[in-house]
């Protein structure tokens, strides 16, 4: 028995896993030890996840749109992603959304902490409890777990990562991005990053009973906040700058929850 153990703390290999989902540009979790690729069965359908251990703990890791972007936001299973990951132990998720800016003061590279959102998605699966006699309605006054999101906030203020606190993510149906009316829109109703897969996933959690926590990468500023068009090119060229510091931030908190 360790010495954490002793003391009646688990230690880090002991504790339950933490969940990790992420999107566009970042497939795979740097330094995995012990790495394995599980597919994963549930009732709503096969979930592709990987586990091993990071920064001392074992997680569960799950590329939203698969290992080579395959899978646009529409078409991703949530339901058996979040099913997989809890049916593999995590008893937390953060989550990594690629998002667009939409607060000028928050542009391309910045990190953002989600604690609201607004959903504009049509015809995804976006609950567990759409069978006959499942009627059940979940509280959403707080959808981003507080204990999370302070666990994020402290992992970035000790890496010396600059963190907006707070963030009203939009989540629109894609694979298009938005037009500079709809944009205005948004933010005349108080968003400020707009992506494509951060709903129903937030939901789902709340559902499964899964803390989960966001965290919003900014790839570009949202259309209309520049002059020009959203190119493929720089959104990749400002993920790639932010992973160093993203997954410094994940691995801190990772160890801490």
């Amino acid at each position: 028995m360790s010495e954490a153990s002793e003391h009646g703390k688990p230690t880090a290999a002991e504790r339950a896993p933490v969940g990790i989902i992420a999107g566009t540009g970042f497939y795979e979790i740097p330094d995995l030890a012990d790495a394995e690729h599980l597919t994963v069965s549930t009732d709503w359908g096969e979930a592709h996840a990987m586990t091993g251990r990071w920064h001392g703990r074992r997680i569960v890791f799950v590329p939203r749109h698969g290992g080579d972007h395959s899978i646009p936001p529409s078409a991703i299973n949530y339901r058996a992603n979040i099913a997989a990951i809890g049916d593999l132990g995590a008893t937390a998720i953060l989550a990594v959304s690629v998002v667009g800016s939409m607060v000028p003061e928050r542009g391309t590279g910045s990190f953002l902490l989600l604690d609201d959102y607004l959903e504009f998605t049509a015809g995804r699966d976006a609950t567990f409890f759409d069978r006959p006699g499942q009627v059940t309605h979940i509280d959403m006054t707080t959808p981003y777990d507080p204990s999370l999101r302070a666990a994020l906030a402290a992992a970035a203020e000790a890496e010396g990562i600059d963190v907006e606190p707070t963030a009203t993510y939009v989540c629109t149906n894609g694979p298009r991005f938005e037009t500079p009316a709809e944009i205005r829109m948004y933010a005349q109703m108080g968003g400020s990053v707009v992506g494509m897969t951060g709903y129903p996933e937030v939901a789902l959690a709340r559902e499964a009973g899964i803390p989960y926590a966001g965290i919003a990468v900014v790839a570009n500023m949202a259309a209309g906040m520049f002059d020009g068009e959203i190119s493929h090119e720089e959104v990749s060229a400002a993920l790639e700058a932010t992973k160093e510091p993203l997954f410094a931030l994940l691995g801190r908190a990772v160890s801490a929850i």
